[in-house]
């Protein structure tokens, strides 16, 4: 058996997608990045050869991705997560033209091509209130895993207003709502919409067009994605069986198996 592999080595966790020749995922994993990418990669890269029941020997091409991409000595090319993710989501919806990720370190918003080319894109601020770490560690300083996002997120009565763009602002109006008794629903249901609205605003930068796709661990979340398409006014498709969240490791092990076959015919010529 002959397989690809796509390592997503991202701020917060790092994420590996095995693919057959076909393109059909074979197994995944997902670990905690910490400091050391190259050990979680490799972490991950165990995991998913156990989940797919194969050697190592068997992944005869890697691609990663990432913010530690290049930190990912057992890789065979690196490639950017807007490449990631537009192989990802061109692969599953075709007629996507949108992408918008909301990952632990950065925002991204992309515009595909009818050939799922990145046509460009934008980024947030290097602030974290504008990511997905911002959201983490809210819940954390409130007593809970980020596990527990959407679940909090959905018992909410009342979102909290969190209006500051500035992460250290950010945080003490958290503190403040929960000194003055607000829920640790309605704080985590709050941030989140801040999040999101923060998100939207690089959509609309980037003059999107439709159909619109939403990747990132945040995909989890229901919430993110209603409060995007309230703000926005338009729909998301999000990637079945938590696929969202694995978006960039397919995309890579969807390249890499392209890569793969192009060397392999040059070596037949």
């Amino acid at each position: 058996m002959t397989l690809v592999a796509g390592i997503d080595a991202g701020a917060s966790y790092t994420k590996v997608v095995l693919a057959n020749g076909a393109g059909a995922i074979a197994g995944r994993a997902l670990v905690p990045s910490g400091f050391n990418f190259a050990r979680a990669a490799e972490r991950a890269l165990e995991a998913a050869v156990a989940a797919a029941g194969c050697r190592r020997e068997d992944v005869a091409y890697i691609a990663a991705t990432g913010y530690g991409r290049h930190m990912v000595p057992l890789r065979d090319v690196a490639v950017t997560d807007l490449t990631a993710h537009a192989w990802a989501i061109h692969g599953l919806y075709p007629d996507v033209r949108t992408v918008l990720d909301i990952g632990g370190q950065n925002v991204k918003a992309i515009r595909l091509d009818e050939r799922g080319r990145v046509r460009t894109f934008r980024l947030n601020d290097k602030c974290a209130a504008g990511s997905g770490a911002f959201l983490e560690k809210t819940v954390r300083y409130m007593g809970y895993e980020p596990s527990a996002i959407a679940a909090l997120a959905e018992a909410a009565r009342e979102p909290a207003v969190v209006s500051s763009i500035c992460a250290v602002f950010a945080e003490s109006e958290v503190i403040n709502h929960l000194v003055s008794g607000r829920s640790p629903e309605d704080v985590c249901a709050g941030a989140l919409v801040a999040l999101a609205e923060r998100a939207a605003q690089l959509v609309k930068r980037l003059r999107a067009e439709p159909a619109y796709a939403l990747t990132g661990g945040l995909t989890r979340v229901p919430l993110m994605q209603r409060a995007l398409e309230q703000t926005l006014q338009v729909s998301f498709r999000v990637p079945p069986d938590e696929l969202g969240v694995y978006a960039g490791a397919l995309g890579a092990a969807r390249l890499a198996g392209e890569r793969l076959r192009r060397v392999r015919e040059r070596a037949s010529v």
